[in-house]
């Protein structure tokens, strides 16, 4: 898709599943499973889309997914599904690992950074050997040490191996002109969204804030997030603005599409689907 002078292409590391009451929170059951129906282990299906960027001559990818270093217990778990990878998907764009230039991660929980690294000769090394890795300087620390609450959202074996490449924000910071890194907090404290903009065209990486379109519903938190009032604060600030702006959405988890339009429809921010070619 053609978004003034770059290109964007969603791009699938395949699907897993988590717990519905994780992904919904205070949502009764009742009402999420008519959008996300449960497993028989009330487990969702969920996408992993990644981004990929051409931008003033540049591959940026945007997200790693869940990669390949789960451990067979934890594929079960987790139900991954790798009908497709990060890797072939960039293949098929005729793009290789060792050209692309940028890689920003919204953040580290195992599902948004699993490509970061891969296993060569039994030892891990950076996945994209020539490229920059972006995060926040306080997500890598939190990563590293995370709370009881949280710490099983972190593989840090998914990310250390790149921190020699790994260029520390912190945070609002432009890197190239037009692509942008937001601090969202919420989901965790130093979460960023990507901002893309070039001929007043703007597409919007909106990352864990709003993972699926199911989740556009200002109250429909995940439990998952640390600081859920301020997911609900930074939901009631930035939909109404991406809806004004006819910004393209992109999100990180959403199995049936990666990307919307938003618009207010009786008081409401809904999703208006998008074609891949639009």
């Amino acid at each position: 898709m053609r978004l003034g002078q770059f290109e964007i292409h969603a791009l699938s590391d395949g699907t897993f599943a988590l717990d519905g009451g994780q992904m919904f929170g205070v949502v009764p059951k009742v009402l999420w499973e008519k959008k996300a129906p449960p497993d028989e282990r009330n487990r969702i299906r969920m996408g992993l889309t990644c981004l990929l960027v051409h931008a003033h001559g540049k591959n940026i990818v945007i997200e790693t997914g869940i990669g390949d270093k789960m451990n067979a217990k934890q594929t079960g778990i987790y139900k991954i599904e790798h009908s497709t990878a990060l890797p072939a998907e960039l293949q098929k764009l005729g793009v290789a690992l060792n050209e692309v230039d940028l890689v920003i991660n919204t953040h580290l929980h195992f599902d948004h950074c699993g490509w970061n690294v891969s296993r060569e000769a039994g030892k891990l090394v950076p996945a994209f050997p020539r490229a920059r890795y972006f995060i926040q300087r306080g997500e890598w620390a939190h990563a590293l040490a995370p709370t009881l609450r949280d710490r099983a959202s972190y593989i840090p074996d998914f990310f250390t191996a790149a921190e020699a490449q790994t260029e520390f924000l912190d945070g609002d910071t432009e890197i190239l002109p037009g692509i942008k890194m937001e601090v969202v907090p919420g989901h965790t404290r130093h979460m960023q969204c990507v901002r893309i903009e070039s001929e007043n065209q703007r597409a919007y990486f909106i990352s864990d804030l709003v993972p699926m379109s199911a989740h556009l519903s200002p109250a429909w938190i995940m439990s998952l997030d640390l600081y859920p009032l301020e997911t609900l604060a930074n939901k009631g600030r930035l939909l109404p603005e991406l809806a004004a702006e006819k910004a393209l959405v992109v999100f990180p988890h959403d199995p049936a599409t990666p990307w919307v339009k938003l618009a207010e429809v009786d008081g409401k921010i809904a999703a208006q689907p998008v074609a891949a070619a639009a």
